[in-house]
């Protein structure tokens, strides 16, 4: 008579299991709700974009039919559609760029000076962030104004005759420029704060050493601070090619939909332009899941890094 006998789960491995249950039944509510917004819209555009829908079939004077890859057919044989892709690229890495520069220098600042300055500093960065962008974009677009803008009349009285009602919205590059300026306004206080508690945790005998030792604040920075920083400064890095891969309501507001004959535009306008400008949703759907398709790769960096930070924690 044979007997057959069962292994029990080791106890380390039944208690890693109970302490991974937990946290997952505790975001089961909130996945319940998260997941059907975030499916449904997605399913709907992939849907849309796979289909011949135009203001034809929004208003149900003609059948919708399926298209298959047609739409994405004429979305990657238009010219246009490559040349807005590398300029909302290029649009991105220097709004990127130029966040970071400017959140970690005021991130630094804070550490340095005294506690007044600290919450003037914190007061306006907070407030530039707290800021609707379509009513940031409205103001700056104000300032630039090539009549009466602030920034034309202060550049005349400084000489510099040559600003004289000089349009910044009628060159493409003074167009980037000056919406740039605002994107880089609007999300360097995210930055700036996720660095200066960064900073904050850094042991403070490390950096009085680096100062015993007679290290610049530059030097300090870069030796010191940023390698310490590097998780942090990389979910920040990957957060903010997100948002600024997207941008739409600075670049539509300053530019009045995309600038002349389009040369500001970005995927997020042209979408918008081919959807409902051109009553093409279905290759407006198309773009919009290029997009998504483009996107995973620093959303799929982010959840990753975080999951790494957490770990080091």
């Amino acid at each position: 008579m044979s007997t057959s006998t069962t292994t029990a789960p080791a106890p380390a491995a039944r208690s890693g299991t109970r302490r991974r249950r937990p946290p997952l039944l505790l975001l089961l509510p909130a996945a319940v709700v998260m997941i059907p917004l975030v499916a449904y819209p997605i399913y709907q555009l992939g849907l849309l974009s796979v289909l011949d829908f135009g203001q034809a079939q929004a208003s149900g004077g003609a059948p919708t039919s399926f298209v298959g890859l047609g739409n994405y057919q004429k979305v990657l044989g238009d010219g246009q559609f490559w040349t807005v892709l590398l300029q909302t690229v290029g649009f991105a890495a220097f709004c990127v760029a130029a966040t970071i520069a400017v959140g970690a220098t005021f991130a630094v600042l804070l550490t340095r000076v005294g506690r007044w300055p600290r919450l003037v500093l914190t007061t306006a960065a907070m407030a530039a962030w707290a800021a609707p962008a379509m009513t940031g974009s409205t103001v700056w677009s104000f300032l630039f104004d090539t009549n009466l803008g602030l920034v034309n009349h202060t550049l005349v009285r400084l000489g510099l005759t040559g600003f004289h009602e000089y349009n910044w919205f009628y060159d493409r590059w003074s167009a980037f420029l000056v919406v740039g300026a605002v994107v880089v306004w609007h999300s360097y206080p995210f930055v700036m704060v996720t660095l200066y508690a960064g900073i904050r945790a850094i042991p403070a005998e490390v950096l009085e050493a680096a100062a015993l030792d007679g290290a610049t604040t530059w030097t300090t920075f870069r030796r010191i601070t940023a390698p310490m920083l590097r998780p942090i400064l990389t979910i920040v890095v990957i957060q903010s090619v997100i948002w600024d891969f997207k941008v739409f309501t600075q670049i539509y507001v300053m530019t009045e939909g995309g600038g002349i004959a389009g040369q500001n535009l970005v995927l997020n306008v042209y979408a918008y332009q081919k959807a409902f400008a051109s009553s093409q949703y279905g290759l407006g759907a198309a773009i919009g899941v290029i997009m998504l398709l483009v996107l995973v790769i620093p959303t799929a960096l982010y959840i990753r890094t975080l999951r790494r930070t957490a770990n080091e924690l």
